[in-house]
């Protein structure tokens, strides 16, 4: 399957960013806001913002029962930052509901507020290709207890921000906010 036309959950968050750097790389983007949306693209990002914002607004839209089904079925998605959150299995201080589609918990705003928000390089046992990455953070989660299946692509200071479970890629960073199209890319390699 090649991808094609990519999906933005345009509930809340960095959408325009996000349609910026997949337009750059050639794919169609549909903002979705709908089960229409969503059953129309090959591909979807869960942005950052809120992550109970975007909860309650997956919750009002009903789209909660069909982001799981297209994700278990096997589309690949990227969650950044809140996105990640709700794409974790568990988040371990605030009752948010979540995907579950992959193993991981999730700590909201591990690293501290707003003022606490900066950019850092990628560690370097990071994954071939990604050893020179910057990650911009703002107010982010922290991902633990990775599963079996979770493959961490990439750490700041030790703490993984990158992973990756099947056609799930979570990370914890915006990767939106820089010129970089890594990440993105990864996403639609799944196809």
């Amino acid at each position: 399957m090649t991808i094609e036309r990519v999906g933005i959950l345009a509930i809340q968050g960095d959408v325009a960013a996000h349609r910026r750097m997949l337009e750059g790389l050639g794919v169609q983007v549909l903002d979705v806001l709908c089960e229409q949306d969503l059953n129309a693209v090959d591909a979807l990002v869960i942005p950052g913002g809120e992550s109970t914002t975007i909860a309650k607004g997956i919750a009002r839209l009903k789209l909660h029962e069909a982001l799981r089904r297209r994700i278990s079925d096997g589309m690949p998605v990227l969650g950044t930052c809140a996105g990640a959150i709700l794409l974790a299995s568990r988040v371990e201080n605030h009752p948010v509901a979540v995907l579950g589609a992959m193993d991981v918990t999730a700590v909201r705003n591990a690293y501290g507020t707003q003022v606490d928000s900066f950019a850092a390089p990628v560690d370097d046992d990071a994954a071939p290709g990604l050893e020179d990455m910057r990650c911009v953070f703002i107010r982010a989660p922290q991902l633990t207890e990775p599963g079996p299946g979770v493959e961490v692509l990439a750490r700041v200071d030790g703490r993984a921000v990158l992973m990756r479970e099947r056609n799930v890629i979570a990370a914890t960073f915006h990767p939106e906010l820089t010129s970089d199209p890594r990440v993105h890319e990864m996403l639609l390699a799944m196809g």
